[in-house]
């Protein structure tokens, strides 16, 4: 859709508001597969998984994302975000209220102040080879023994690491370092729900 490359999965009616999943720095559309399988044997629900494309700042983010829900003739949303799927689907519901019918954010953030602060060599992301980026993402990832279920969710966040380009990892990180906040929203609170 104009230079960027979406990858989504879309299942449900295609007549009913869809629910929205953008994944974490880590993820990409397959981490919300048991959502969707859980979803989409229910009658009346439609869930969108989709990988946030290689975008550079905010508001091309805004932008893109807005052009995409054209492209597949989608006006109004609900959005589930976790980590920085959360705080993009919290800048999108700031920039556009009308578009965003609720939020269900998990494990997000409203600014990206301490991540900046805690990433001195992120003006340089775009040049950091692959191997250095996928190490750094991997380190925010809990490490030792978990539950059976935990364990394996963790193992597939990994292996989806492993997938993702160097310039996918570069724009990801770079949106987390980007100077940005999230003002106050026009959506009631009523319709966020918080996850931790």
């Amino acid at each position: 859709i104009g230079t960027k490359q979406w990858r989504y999965y879309d299942f449900g009616p295609k007549v009913v508001t869809p629910l929205i999943c953008l994944p974490g720095t880590a993820g990409t559309a397959d981490v919300y597969y048991k959502q969707i399988m859980c979803l989409s044997m229910k009658v009346g629900y439609r869930v969108i998984s989709v990988d946030i494309p290689c975008v550079w700042n905010h508001q091309e983010w805004i932008q893109s994302f807005e052009k995409f829900l054209d492209a597949i003739d989608v006006h109004h949303i609900h959005l589930y975000g976790t980590s920085l799927g959360g705080f993009l689907a919290q800048l999108f519901a700031q920039h556009r209220p009308r578009r965003v019918k609720s939020l269900i954010l998990s494990n997000t953030f409203l600014e990206t102040r301490s991540f900046a602060a805690a990433m001195p060599w992120a003006p340089f992301v775009s040049w950091t080879p692959s191997f250095l980026l996928k190490r750094y993402v991997l380190t925010g990832i809990r490490d030792g023994p978990h539950e059976p279920f935990i364990a394996d969710s963790v193992d597939f966040v990994v292996s989806q690491v492993e997938t993702l380009s160097r310039d996918e990892l570069a724009s990801r990180l770079t949106l987390t370092v980007d100077s940005a906040s999230v003002k106050p929203l026009l959506l009631s609170d009523s319709f966020i729900t918080i996850m931790d």
